[in-house]
C-alpha cells in the first residue's frame, strides 16, 4: 500500500508497476494505454478500465 501520487492524503493499493506509482480510485487511468506494456496483460488499473468501457460506466 501506499500514498497516491495526486493526492498524497489518500492511501490506496493500486499501483502502476511499469511507472511504479499508486494511484487512488479518482485517479485509476493508464498512463500510457497506445504504448507497449509488459504489465498490462495482469493490470488491474487497465482491467477496471476496461470493464467500465464495457458497462458504460465512464464518464
Amino acid at each position: 500500500m501506499g500514498n497516491c501520487t495526486h493526492h498524497p492524503d489518500r492511501e490506496t493499493g493500486f499501483q502502476c508497476q511499469k511507472h511504479g506509482i499508486f494511484l487512488c480510485l479518482d485517479c485509476l487511468k493508464c498512463r500510457d494505454p497506445e504504448i507497449y506494456c509488459k504489465f498490462r496483460s495482469s493490470c488491474p488499473i487497465a482491467f477496471m478500465e476496461k470493464t467500465d468501457e464495457t458497462w458504460g460506466e465512464k464518464n
